[in-house]
């Protein structure tokens, strides 16, 4: 099996060391292509403005100026000599939860091999609530990664899928156990931009989301990581809300 790896805190960031050991796990034949600095909160966008530029560590190793989806694309059109089997992308360095997946650059590179018709995995592993900066534990994630993965891949692949899995901030040897779950929803409350000067008197601002406290919902990927489980959920390409398709289509009459 021919397995790219991926992420968006960049090629040297400490999870995709933590990915590359799992993916070894399942195969031998392991490709990186990976952003050349972190893309946090990339989403699914394109570098169009400016030139790509890459930088080849070995054979198979490959660091990408651009986002998540702009590395996943060069490496399927120009890095590989052919299609991989399986896209695998983090390990995210926090988190990936409820409408996290909207801005994550790691789910992005997952949707972009979902998009090219590749089975694509997302992994992430959400940090302490102390926890800051490089301030993360990835052993649950280097535990469990291939004891979650083996009985995804193990399954029929359902076209267009991307399989996002979270990792609970806690030591491997006290995660309960894998929840399949749904996608979860929370309230991040305003969000805020805190003012600096430069030193030239210029300001500038710092994005910061304050999250408002409430109980997860039961069967949503935050209620399996808040009670001490790896949460897998499913998602899919199409947007399509369908409980408002027909009234709308009933509005153009």
């Amino acid at each position: 099996m021919r397995i790219l790896l991926t992420n968006d805190d960049g090629i040297h960031a400490p999870g995709l060391i933590v990915l590359e050991e799992i993916a070894r796990t399942i195969s031998d034949d392991i490709w990186i292509a990976a952003p050349a600095e972190e893309q946090s909160g990339a989403g699914r966008s394109l570098t169009l403005s400016r030139p790509l530029r890459i930088r080849q560590f070995d054979a198979r190793r490959f660091a990408v100026a651009g986002t998540p989806t702009d590395a996943v694309m060069m490496a399927l059109a120009e890095l590989m000599p052919a299609k991989p089997d399986l896209i695998l992308s983090g390990v995210n360095r926090g988190a990936n939860l409820a409408e996290d997946v909207m801005y994550s650059g790691t789910v992005a590179a997952a949707m972009e091999g979902a998009l090219a018709g590749i089975p694509a995995i997302a992994l992430s592993q959400r940090y302490a609530e102390t926890g800051m900066g490089d301030d993360v534990s990835f052993d649950a994630a280097r535990s469990w990664g291939e004891r979650v993965l083996r009985p995804v891949l193990d399954r029929p692949w359902v076209p267009g899928c991307v399989v996002n899995i979270n990792f609970p901030p806690i030591a491997a040897d006290q995660v309960k156990g894998v929840r399949v779950a749904r996608q979860g929803v929370r309230d991040y409350g305003r969000a805020r931009f805190e003012r600096r000067d430069d030193p030239r008197g210029f300001p500038y601002y710092w994005l910061s989301l304050g999250r408002v406290d409430h109980a997860p919902e039961p069967g949503t990927d935050l209620a399996a990581i808040a009670d001490g489980y790896v949460s897998v959920t499913p998602l899919h390409l199409d947007l399509t809300l369908d409980a408002s398709l027909q009234a709308l289509r009933n509005a153009y009459l």
